[in-house]
């Protein structure tokens, strides 16, 4: 018994992490439908916002497919250390502890656990299993001006920790009738999580992806029902289909460094710009 107070109290004594002078807005990008461009979105907003808005900004990659290491693996040597899910189950208190700074100025990043999976069933058995990243969040977000979470492409417990631990939802979607079935899905889950566990939540915006210009009479049908539902939380950015976009992917690095003016490049920009515009201005909320 005494050696077990021992081990406690040794716990709660141990020197805090030194918090920084920043005030992290956390941002998680997630869609319920494959292929629509949520891990492509969500590097490129948090590289764009690093690069033009000289904003310090962690990208974390809660998806365990791991796809945000491998489209910037030219930016970062990934090192042997404490993982995501690590600090989910309570080995190490931050996630700032395992950040992971990259050669682009202001960009860090948490890579995908590839046992997330598993964390996620063990997550099941926790008390307040649903507060777990918010709280591993409180020292890394005095240390960088924008978090980007990577959530995983459903529902499960991941995402839910992700919309608790977020001050804004962003949605991609590409025009398509999955596509929104999918985001009614996620914004009925966020007006779930709004009321119950994260009262600030707001929606940052829904963003056409994957937009096929030469499909008119498609894009028009698809685009005429976003409006009429979603009206001013649908971003005036659109992120057309790019082969660049598909090549920066395979050379492992944002299209801005690949081939700096070409569609893509100039499309996730004028996100990155749109995105920073907003996160001046009030939260907006559906």
């Amino acid at each position: 018994m005494i050696d077990a107070l021992s081990g406690l109290r040794r716990f709660v004594s141990r020197p805090g992490l030194a918090r920084g002078e920043r005030h992290a807005r956390v941002i998680a990008v997630t869609a319920q439908k494959g292929g629509v461009g949520k891990t492509t979105t969500a590097v490129h907003l948090a590289a764009g916002l690093a690069l033009d808005s000289g904003k310090k900004v962690l990208l974390i990659d809660m998806d365990a497919q791991g796809h945000v290491a491998m489209s910037l693996r030219q930016l970062f040597a990934p090192i042997t250390q404490d993982t995501l899910g690590a600090i989910l189950l309570g080995k190490k208190r931050d996630v700032y502890e395992i950040a992971q700074r990259t050669r682009l100025d202001g960009l860090w990043i948490v890579p995908s656990d590839r046992e997330l999976n598993t964390t996620e069933s063990i997550m099941a058995s926790r008390i307040g299993k649903e507060l777990l990243l918010r709280k591993a969040l409180e020292v890394a977000r005095t240390h960088f001006d924008v978090i980007v979470i990577d959530c995983p492409p459903n529902l499960g417990s991941l995402t839910v920790n992700a919309l608790v631990a977020a001050d804004l939802l962003l949605v991609p979607g590409d025009l398509s009738l999955l596509s929104l079935d999918g985001i009614e899905a996620l914004l009925d889950a966020m007006e779930t999580v709004r009321d119950t566990l994260n009262p600030g939540l707001g929606l940052l915006g829904l963003l056409r992806t994957r937009v096929d210009r030469r499909n008119q009479t498609v894009n028009g049908a698809i685009g005429d029902v976003l409006t009429e539902r979603y009206g001013s939380v649908l971003l005036e950015t659109e992120i057309g289909v790019s082969t660049d976009i598909a090549k920066a992917q395979l050379e492992g690095c944002p299209v801005f460094e690949l081939k700096k003016d070409s569609r893509g490049a100039q499309a996730y920009r004028a996100l990155a710009a749109e995105v920073t515009a907003r996160l001046a201005a009030p939260a907006a909320r559906h």
